[in-house]
């Protein structure tokens, strides 16, 4: 079976994005991680399906997947792709679509020649219950009881952000996405606030590892400094791959808003790739 995929980035994190509405394409984990691969695949820090929605108000089920073929609950970059792709699709700039954390809904701010955008995300509340992140037992979420003290929450998925005064620290990233606090693992972030409004920051994603951007990471990173007293409620987040604003907003919802592009279209043979 012949698979059509497109290639896609959110400031350098990079994204097969394919579409199930038509017929289901039989992807296993296996045969993601195969896809995933960069040497011997595609390549990508993250695969997502498109799939039909029960959901009368939404466009397409979408769904993420690590590059380990493990499910992850959401992705802000790849959430701002999927928007433009179906901004172009539907002809319409303000799009709804379901994923395994509820309904997202997106607006195509502008759009270029280049088959590039810049795409604003609402990423919904973030959950704040030590059940919700989830960790392993009760405890304080504002300060996890780890080395540096980090705050934790979920933005449907696990997320816990260490403000450090040396990036150097995000070498601790792939001990602490395993630690035993995170019984689904975690997203693992240090931030250095620059300003009130800014901050640089580096994300190790449980299942990728480093990335050029994390979307949800850099939501958490806001909401975490604006709960500690550290940044405002609105910043300008500068990952390794470009910059986006995150605004925690008095209705309690993280909108995101930061480029999409297009990088290529192909398709590949499924039967070289494992099941």
């Amino acid at each position: 079976m012949k698979m059509f995929f497109r290639k896609m980035h959110g400031l350098g994190n990079d994204f097969i994005i394919v579409d199930e509405r038509p017929q289901a394409l039989g992807l296993t984990p296996v045969r993601i991680a195969a896809l995933a691969d960069r040497h011997k695949g595609i390549g990508c820090d993250q695969f997502v399906t498109l799939a039909p929605s029960q959901h009368e108000n939404a466009t397409a089920f979408v769904r993420f997947f690590n590059p380990d073929g493990s499910e992850a609950g959401a992705c802000g970059n790849a959430s701002r792709c999927v928007a433009q792709l179906l901004a172009e699709e539907t002809g319409e700039n303000k799009l709804c679509f379901e994923t395994k954390g509820g309904l997202l809904h997106a607006e195509v701010l502008s759009r270029t020649e280049t088959d590039s955008a810049v795409v604003t995300v609402d990423m919904g509340r973030p959950r704040m219950e030590w059940q919700s992140v989830p960790l392993a037992h009760e405890t304080d979420t504002l300060r996890l009881p780890l080395t540096g003290e980090p705050a934790a929450l979920s933005m449907g998925n696990p997320h816990a952000t260490f403000f450090v005064e040396d990036l150097a620290e995000a070498a601790r990233g792939p001990v602490l996405e395993v630690d035993p606090l995170f019984p689904e693992r975690a997203n693992i972030g240090f931030a250095l606030i620059e300003a009130p409004d800014r901050m640089r920051l580096r994300v190790w994603e449980r299942g990728a590892g480093f990335t050029l951007a994390c979307g949800s990471g850099a939501c958490a990173a806001v909401v975490n400094a604006a709960r500690r007293g550290l940044g405002e409620r609105r910043m300008q987040v500068e990952v390794d791959g470009g910059e986006m604003v995150i605004a925690w907003e008095a209705n309690d919802h993280v909108l995101m808003t930061g480029p999409a592009q297009l990088a290529f279209e192909g398709t590949v043979d499924l039967e070289a790739y494992p099941k």
